[in-house]
């Protein structure tokens, strides 16, 4: 039902637009018209429908502000879909996320699923992970109006930690219907030269004008089964074990093979590099943003200090996909040395989940 109103809405909103749009239109042609023309009457019709129009919004605006009072917002929890990082100048990172919002059973509202772009401190974004769960707050009147919250309370991170939240549909997803898209700007066009070409062929005769149209070339749309890129950093403080530079890097890499999603991480002192297949689905890959890039200079550390390798030469650390459903990433963080080879495994979140030390018969020589 509240679908439909909606609907109702927007279908009014749309005819009303393209009404005024062509009123705009007709009166600025009629200006235009009689200018050229020198005829008073037209001229003058034009200007007074353009004052017209202008006092009506004035007064329309002025009655809205009094009237309208802003929603209370609601607090729920939802499902992070997808996220995406879109920058990476600041501290704070403009990121979009794809999420299932869960309303409270008293808002009577089913879960239901919204696209939108917040920033988020660098610190913060490894918090945020595909199937998280976050607590936003939405306008129980604007469903498309969700701003995750950053700080919760002690209570609903309680919550956020304990729930389980099935995602949505996609025929769920609401916009903004006042959101500035395309097809509104389409309908003011499409009422301003309507109204125009009505005031002008009313005056062709007068006028001899003509007009011819043509439409642009269509953009080509291209799409790649699989992708690989590596960068390499330099300059002063280069070191990939700098603080924000792993993300800045992981983001950079990201805008170049236009996917979040990737099958492989090769991290080095100086290099990063990955590789993905835009034909696997998302649980068989690694989601750039959502690795923890910020502990991975103290997993290199532990990997250089504890294994059994006294003078590093070299260290690399590879991320690939979790094996099995619901297994997260694995990261292995491996060290060389004149001992040999040892590697470290971690999770997703930084935890160190297995050792492989230089083996003792290894690191001695043959006459030792």
């Amino acid at each position: 039902m509240e679908q439909g109103r909606s609907g109702v809405r927007r279908v009014l909103a749309a005819l009303r637009l393209t009404v005024v749009s062509g009123v705009i239109g007709a009166a600025l042609a009629a200006l235009v018209v009689g200018v050229i023309l020198k005829d008073v009457p037209v001229l003058a019709t034009g200007g007074g429908v353009l004052v017209l129009l202008v006092l009506l919004a004035l007064l329309g605006g002025r009655r809205g502000r009094g009237r309208d009072e802003p929603p209370a917002l609601r607090t729920a929890l939802a499902r992070i879909e997808d996220l995406r990082a879109t920058g990476g100048e600041t501290a704070d990172v403009p990121v979009t996320f794809r999420l299932t919002v869960a309303p409270e059973p008293e808002d009577e509202r089913p879960a239901y699923r919204v696209k939108i772009s917040q920033s988020i401190n660098l610190v913060d974004i490894p918090a945020y992970r595909p199937r998280g769960i976050a607590v936003v707050e939405y306008h129980p009147e604007k469903p498309w109006d969700v701003r995750i919250v950053t700080r919760p309370t002690p209570e609903w991170s309680r919550r956020a930690e304990e729930a389980e939240i099935d995602s949505a549909p996609e025929s769920t997803l609401v916009r903004d219907p006042d959101g500035g898209t395309g097809a509104w700007c389409l309908l003011v066009l499409v009422g301003l030269l309507a109204g125009a070409a009505l005031v002008v062929l009313s005056f062709r005769g007068e006028l001899f004008v003509s007009g011819d149209a043509g439409d642009g070339p269509a953009k080509p749309s291209s799409s790649s089964r699989t992708f690989s890129t590596s960068t390499t950093v330099s300059g002063p403080s280069s070191s990939l074990l700098t603080f924000g530079r792993m993300r800045v890097t992981a983001m950079e890499l990201e805008a170049r093979v236009d996917s979040a999603y990737v099958t492989a991480i090769t991290i080095e002192d100086h290099r990063m590099a990955v590789r993905g297949d835009s034909a696997l689905p998302p649980a068989e890959t690694v989601h750039l943003q959502s690795l923890p890039y910020e502990l991975f200079p103290g997993l290199v550390r532990e990997a250089r200090t504890t294994l059994g390798v006294r003078d590093p030469e070299s260290w690399r650390i590879d991320v690939t996909p979790g094996t099995g459903g619901g297994v997260g990433p694995r990261v292995r963080v491996t060290v060389s040395g004149e001992e040999g080879t040892a590697h470290l495994d971690a999770d997703a979140a930084g935890r160190v989940t297995d050792r492989r030390a230089v083996e003792v018969s290894r690191a001695r020589s043959p006459g030792g």
